[in-house]
């Protein structure tokens, strides 16, 4: 279904991201895991390019598998790493050839060790590029773009940060998931900055239970920075195993889910880091098994 017929539907809209698999063999076991998900009737499901576009081959199959093989709404990540225009045109050829109605348009993330993004010869430099590119060859697509509540760490200007993301949206764009997030304010705050730029799109929530001290670091290393606060920080810090570090980061996050859904925000969406135990946890705790 497409995705902004979707979010038009009374929610509330649960949604849950994974990361790409490495190996045929675990591209299987994430298979299972995702399809474990059914029963609850995500809104929708996505899946992620690796970082600097690596595993994309598998990252596409899975997600083909996905849509033919359960009832799950799937959303395809598409990153500008090292990609032409005529390879983009090529994956996208493919996704909608399978039934795939619904893209996640990001500009990506450098390669390990490379310091700065530095666009393909033949490739596109900004998601907006990407955005528009998709919306004129593949008008019937959903097209969905990242928004940063905190700030993006490359565009220290806050208010030339809301200019570009208006592009996105301008081009085309449907809908906007935010990267993960710890303390509501910062998402409320960037809802209404949203508004003041005239951003009239849906916004959903990113949400990602911490489940043990290396998770947290790998937030913070993957999601650009994300503010982990002293209160989050200090709970962690004094449980004693990753057991208890997980209930800390599951209680978080339910009150986070809590707040948002009182809030009738358009959608919440799970990093789930490829485990769906916590998010079902926090399901339980909310009442919302369907």
């Amino acid at each position: 279904m497409h995705i902004a017929h979707i979010l038009q539907q009374p929610g509330p809209h649960f949604s849950f991201e994974f990361f790409p698999p490495k190996s045929e063999k675990a591209a299987d076991e994430l298979f299972e895991v995702i399809r474990n998900l059914a029963p609850i009737s995500p809104s929708f499901v996505s899946v992620t390019y690796g970082a600097g576009g690596s595993t994309r081959e598998l990252t596409r199959d899975l997600v083909v598998r996905l849509q033919r093989e359960t009832s799950l709404t799937v959303v395809a990540h598409m990153t500008l790493v090292g990609a032409s225009r005529a390879e983009i045109h090529r994956l996208l050829d493919q996704y909608v050839a399978a039934g795939i109605e619904n893209i996640m348009a990001l500009r990506g993330d450098p390669p390990r060790g490379q310091g700065r993004f530095e666009p393909h010869p033949q490739g596109f430099r900004y998601a907006a590029e990407l955005v528009a590119f998709i919306k004129k060859h593949y008008p019937q697509v959903g097209v969905g773009v990242a928004g940063f509540p905190e700030g993006h760490p490359e565009t220290p200007n806050r208010l030339l940060e809301m200019d570009y993301l208006k592009a996105k949206v301008d081009a085309g764009a449907d809908y906007i998931c935010t990267q993960l997030f710890f303390e509501n304010r910062d998402f409320y705050d960037f809802v209404e900055r949203c508004e003041v730029v005239g951003i009239h799109v849906p916004v959903v929530a990113g949400i990602m239970p911490i489940t043990s001290r290396k998770s947290m670091m790998r937030i913070a290393e993957l999601a650009l920075g994300a503010r982990i606060p002293a209160r989050l920080l200090r709970a962690v810090m004094r449980a004693p195993s990753d057991a208890e570090v997980e209930k800390v980061g599951i209680h978080w996050a339910t009150r986070q889910v809590f707040d948002l859904y009182d809030r009738q925000v358009a959608g919440i969406h799970f990093y789930t880091l490829n485990k769906s135990r916590p998010t079902l946890q926090i399901y339980d705790a909310l009442g919302l098994r369907r």
